[in-house]
C-alpha cells in the first residue's frame, strides 16, 4: 500500500515529515493508502517552483492559454470514466453520482475558454489634452485553493480553470480524505500541456492551510467548505492581506405551495435530497410544506420513493446512494437523527443502523425523513451532511419565507409553484444566493455566478461565471499622453491637474 505523494513541479513530490492520514474506502470501511500530509518546507517549495513556473504562464499568449485549456477539456472527457472510478473509491458516491461532477467540472472549463472575452480592459480617447485612459487586468500571480472533500473533481477545476486561465500559477490543497483526484488532474494538465510547475497540489490539514494563508508570495485563497472553517480562513487570510472567497455551509430549504404539481415536488425533494448520501452543500435540506393538507399529501407521496431508494457500495450500478464518507460522518449522522427524536421531531424513516449485506464495515447511513420539525431544534440549525432531512410546516407563504429568511446560511432556496406572482415574491424577498422556481438544485451553469448569502459566503467574489475572472486578476489603469515635440517653454504649475 503505497502513500499518495502530493504534486509539484509536474510530478509526485514526496516532500519531508513523516505525517500522514488514512485513505479509506467508504464503501467497505478498508484504508486504501496513507495521505502524506505536506510540511511547511513542502509548502516553500511548491511556492518557489510557481513562482517560476507562473512567471512565464503570465506572459504567455492567450492562444497558448487557450490552447491548454482546450486539451485539458477533452482529456477530462476522454479520461472521465477513470477519474470517476477514482472519485467513487475514495468518497463513496456511485459511479453515475461521480460522472455528474464531472461534467459540472468540464463546465467551469468551457467557460474558462472565454478568459480573454471577460478579462478585456476598457479604452477612452482623448480624455483630456491628448490623455488616452485605458485599464488593463493581469493575473494576481499565485492562488491558494483549498477544496472540500465532497467534489474531488469539481470544485478542483472551478476553482482552478479560470485562475490559469488568467495566467496565474495554482496551489491546491484537496481534502485529505480524497487525494487522488488532485493528482490525477494535475497529471491531465501536465498532459494538456500546462508547463510544469503552473499547477500544484499539496496534502494535509490544518497545518498546511495556515501555511497557506500566512505565506506572502500566495496572493488569493479560494476555499469551499464548513462555515467555522471558512470564517477562519477569511479572516486569518485577510489579516495576511490576501483576498479571499469562501464559499461555505448551507441549510437549503424548498418551499411547496399546495397548488405546486406534488408529484413532481415529491421526487424533486427525494433527489435532490438524498442524492449523493447527502454530502452537498446545495442538497435540499428542509422540505417547508405550506399547509397542513400540502403536508400530508407530500409526506406520502415522499415515503415510498424513499423506501425504494437502493443504497450500495461506489461500483454497484442499481445504487442511488453510496456511503459518508467517514465512520465519525456516520456516528454524527446518526446522533443528529436521535436528537432531534429527542426534542420532539416525529421519525417518519430511520435510516440509523443500516448496513449493506457484505459490506458491514462500510460507513452507510439510510435514508432517514423527520417531520414536523421546528426553528428551534438543533436538526434545523445544524447543517447535516448526511442523509437525515426534515418537514418543516408552514401555514402560508409569509411563513415559510420567514423561516427560510430566519436560518443563518443563505446558500440556497427553491419553491415549487404554478403561481408567477408567488415565485416573485419568493425570489424577491428570500436572502439567498442560488434560488430556484420548480427546479430543486439551482446551481447555476458555469458562465453564471455562483455563491450564497449570509454566512454561507465570505467575500465578494463567486467561484465560476464572470466574477471569477475578476477574482483571479488585478485592475491597472493607466492615463497616456504622447505629446508632440515642441520649442516651447511649456509653463510650470503645481495645481491639481484638471481635466477641463
Amino acid at each position: 500500500m503505497d502513500d499518495i505523494a502530493h504534486f509539484i513541479a509536474g510530478e509526485p513530490y514526496y516532500g519531508e515529515g513523516d505525517r500522514s492520514g488514512p485513505v479509506f474506502n467508504p464503501s467497505d470501511g478498508s484504508t486504501l493508502y496513507q495521505c502524506r500530509y505536506a510540511s511547511t518546507s513542502t509548502l516553500d517549495h511548491a511556492v518557489e517552483v510557481a513562482i517560476e513556473a507562473g512567471r512565464g504562464w503570465a506572459n504567455a499568449s492567450q492562444a497558448r492559454r487557450l490552447a491548454v485549456i482546450f486539451a485539458m477539456r477533452q482529456l477530462v472527457i476522454d479520461n472521465s470514466d477513470e477519474l470517476a472510478r477514482l472519485i467513487g473509491r475514495e468518497h463513496g458516491k456511485t459511479i453515475a453520482d461521480a460522472k455528474g461532477e464531472i461534467h459540472r467540472g468540464l463546465e467551469a472549463l468551457e467557460f474558462a475558454t472565454n478568459a480573454a472575452q471577460v478579462t478585456k480592459g476598457e479604452y477612452s480617447y482623448n480624455v483630456s489634452g491628448g490623455i488616452d485612459a485605458f485599464s488593463i487586468r493581469q493575473p494576481v500571480g499565485i492562488v491558494g485553493c483549498i477544496a472540500p472533500f465532497n467534489f474531488p473533481a469539481m470544485v478542483p477545476l472551478m476553482m482552478t480553470a479560470m485562475a490559469i486561465a488568467c495566467g496565474n500559477a495554482v496551489i491546491l490543497k484537496p481534502s485529505e480524505r480524497v487525494p487522488g483526484a488532485a493528482a490525477f488532474i494535475g497529471d491531465l494538465w501536465r498532459q494538456a500541456g500546462l508547463p510544469d510547475g503552473v499547477w500544484n497540489a499539496v496534502n494535509g490539514d490544518k497545518e498546511v492551510v495556515d501555511a497557506m494563508l500566512e505565506h506572502p508570495r500566495i496572493a488569493a485563497i479560494s476555499f469551499v467548505g464548513s462555515t467555522r472553517i471558512g470564517e477562519y480562513i477569511y479572516h486569518r487570510g485577510c489579516a495576511h492581506n490576501k483576498r479571499v472567497a469562501a464559499y461555505t455551509g448551507g441549510k437549503n430549504h424548498m418551499v411547496v405551495m399546495a397548488d405546486a404539481d406534488l408529484e413532481q415536488a415529491a421526487s424533486a425533494f427525494v433527489s435532490a435530497a438524498y442524492g449523493s448520501s447527502s454530502q452537498r452543500c446545495m442538497a435540499v435540506s428542509l422540505l417547508v410544506a405550506v399547509g397542513d393538507d400540502t403536508a400530508e399529501q407530500l409526506r406520502s407521496l415522499i415515503v415510498p420513493k424513499i423506501e425504494a431508494l437502493h443504497i450500495g457500495a461506489y461500483d454497484d450500478p442499481k445504487a442511488d446512494f453510496g456511503a459518508v464518507i467517514t465512520a465519525d460522518a456516520k456516528r454524527t449522522v446518526e446522533q443528529a437523527i436521535s436528537d432531534a427524536v429527542a426534542a420532539g421531531a416525529e421519525l417518519v424513516i430511520d435510516g440509523r443502523g443500516f448496513a449493506v449485506p457484505g459490506l458491514e464495515r462500510g460507513f452507510f447511513t439510510g435514508a432517514t425523513l423527520l417531520d414536523r420539525i421546528t426553528t428551534d431544534m438543533d436538526f434545523w440549525k445544524t447543517e447535516i451532511f448526511g442523509p437525515a432531512r426534515g418537514i418543516v410546516r408552514a401555514q402560508d407563504l409569509d411563513e415559510a419565507i420567514a423561516i427560510t429568511n430566519a436560518h443563518e446560511y443563505g446558500n440556497g432556496a427553491v419553491i415549487f409553484t404554478q403561481n408567477g406572482h408567488t415565485a416573485h415574491r419568493f425570489v424577491t424577498e428570500v436572502e439567498a444566493g442560488m434560488l430556484g422556481v420548480n427546479v430543486p438544485v439551482p446551481v447555476p451553469v458555469g458562465h453564471h455566478n455562483f455563491g450564497g448569502l449570509r454566512r454561507s459566503k465570505f467575500g465578494d467574489a463567486h467561484m465560476y461565471g464572470p466574477d471569477a475572472a475578476r477574482f483571479y486578476t488585478k485592475i491597472k489603469s493607466i492615463s497616456q499622453r504622447w505629446p508632440v515635440r515642441t520649442q516651447s517653454t511649456i509653463p510650470l504649475s503645481l495645481a491639481f491637474p484638471s481635466n477641463h
